[in-house]
């Protein structure tokens, strides 16, 4: 049996952006060559845990009813969007991947789904999470083989982008769930610094570590929808009044000089599979002098330790309701977290967040060498099986320090599946590192090794 041909739906979303602007495509026809697209795929991938076609629709034809008016809505004018459902909504349901949130109604949009709506971006449905956006799996399988996990926790929103179901798709990552499941699907998935992006009306897990990302099937297309989403809000603590991040702009120009990565192996290498341990060789050599292996500072083997401190602990503050309530409703593996979140003492974790600036203090001296830290963005490829979403170890230094990361489809693994290469940028520096991983996509392109 062939893959059905996406036609419109495999436009990426800056083409789309153009046709849509010039008025060579409607909205309408493009969610519903996605909305097609859905139906002949849905069954095996299982990505959506809400959605309404008609709906869909509707939006897309208020948009195309702007246009005809001379009114553009924005940067994501008619472009249909898939939302994690932990990012609430106020015309659909928010259920956080738990039953306890069953047919739960937001009141009010999340920060960036509103700023997403003011962008003229099409809220196609919700996507599916794991549970609480921890570690159980949700229905949904990955693309490229259903026997097959598509990672977590942000499953649905990778598949859906990875299927040609929508052209965007929004996630978060508090470990690996963004980089993670981008690399087993075989998209683009970015996670911009911490910070970044409003976390207001999202599922709190850890304030420490929870971050929104983009999945996308190009660098400029997760530049777009990200700056769409960018911004101080007065209901995230977390969020800075910054000038304009110029994502887009910047990442579409070339370099000034020839980007430097290094290449950074990191604590956990001893879990890269020999799949990786291959590519990533032969990647190096493919760079040439544009890669340099480099060894982490010892402090950086403690940081794995402190990321979950850090995690436990405050899922247990925020996740307590739904322990109190409902425990017998949770997987054991959540239980177990937050049950050792509750028994961390104040000092341990006081420890962790001082590890957190001294790992970023270790760090400082690699960027004022090297454009960008290359690394795996998971051990291997998509483990077989639905019971589990993989090893996010390749994602948690990172994701504890609040660096900006970036998962690239540009390897393959032996079995076919793909596999990511991992960019990490100084945090704050995401346009750069954008235009980093743009070049080393058009490096490297269909002559990528693995």
């Amino acid at each position: 049996m062939t893959d059905p041909d996406p036609g419109l739906a495999a436009l990426s979303a800056v083409e789309a952006a153009a046709l849509l602007a010039r008025g060579e495509l409607t909205s309408e026809a493009l969610v519903q060559a996605c909305l097609e697209q859905i139906q002949a795929t849905e069954e095996s991938v299982q990505a959506w845990t809400f959605l309404d076609p008609e709906h869909a629709l509707n939006q897309a034809r208020a948009a195309d009813m702007a246009h005809r008016g001379g009114r553009h809505l924005g940067p994501l004018h008619g472009l249909p969007v898939g939302i994690k459902d932990i990012l609430d909504t106020a015309d659909m349901p928010t259920e956080n991947g738990t039953v306890l949130d069953e047919g739960r109604r937001p009141q009010a949009d999340a920060t960036a789904v509103a700023r997403l709506r003011e962008a003229g971006a099409v809220i196609m449905g919700k996507t599916v999470t794991t549970e609480l956006a921890y570690f159980t799996p949700g229905k949904t399988r990955n693309p490229r083989n259903p026997a097959h996990t598509p990672g977590g926790s942000s499953s649905g929103s990778a598949a859906a982008v990875a299927a040609c179901m929508v052209p965007l798709a929004i996630g978060s990552q508090t470990n690996g769930s963004v980089v993670r499941p981008a690399a087993f699907c075989g998209v683009v998935g970015y996670k911009p610094s911490h910070g970044l992006i409003s976390r207001h009306g999202v599922a709190e897990q850890s304030r420490s570590l929870d971050t929104l990302g983009v999945f996308a099937r190009d660098v400029l297309d997760a530049a777009l929808i990200a700056e769409a989403m960018i911004g101080y809000d007065e209901h995230d603590p977390d969020t800075h009044p910054n000038g304009r991040y110029a994502l887009s702009e910047v990442a579409a120009t070339k370099p000034p000089l020839r980007p430097v990565l290094a290449l950074v192996k990191g604590p956990v290498w001893d879990k890269a599979e020999p799949d990786t341990r291959e590519a990533f060789a032969e990647l190096a050599e493919a760079l040439g002098d544009a890669c340099e292996a480099v060894e982490l500072p010892e402090l950086f083997g403690r940081g794995h330790a402190a990321h979950r401190v850090i995690n436990v602990t405050e899922m247990a503050l925020n996740y307590g309701r739904y322990y109190q309530r409902g425990k017998d409703k949770l997987s054991a593996i959540l239980i177990q977290a937050i049950e050792e979140g509750q028994r961390a003492l104040a000092v341990d974790y006081a420890q962790a967040l001082v590890w957190r600036e001294a790992l970023n203090g270790g760090v400082e001296a690699i960027f004022e060498r090297y454009d960008a830290i290359l690394t795996p963005s998971a051990p291997g490829p998509a483990p077989k099986g639905l019971s589990a979403t993989g090893d996010p170890a390749f994602c948690t230094l990172w994701t504890l320090c609040g660096m900006p990361a970036v998962s690239l489809p540009l390897l393959s693994a032996s079995n076919g599946l793909p596999m990511g290469v991992q960019l990490v940028g100084r945090r704050g520096d995401d346009a750069r590192l954008l235009r980093t991983a743009r070049w080393l996509t058009e490096t490297l392109g269909a002559e990528a090794p693995g």
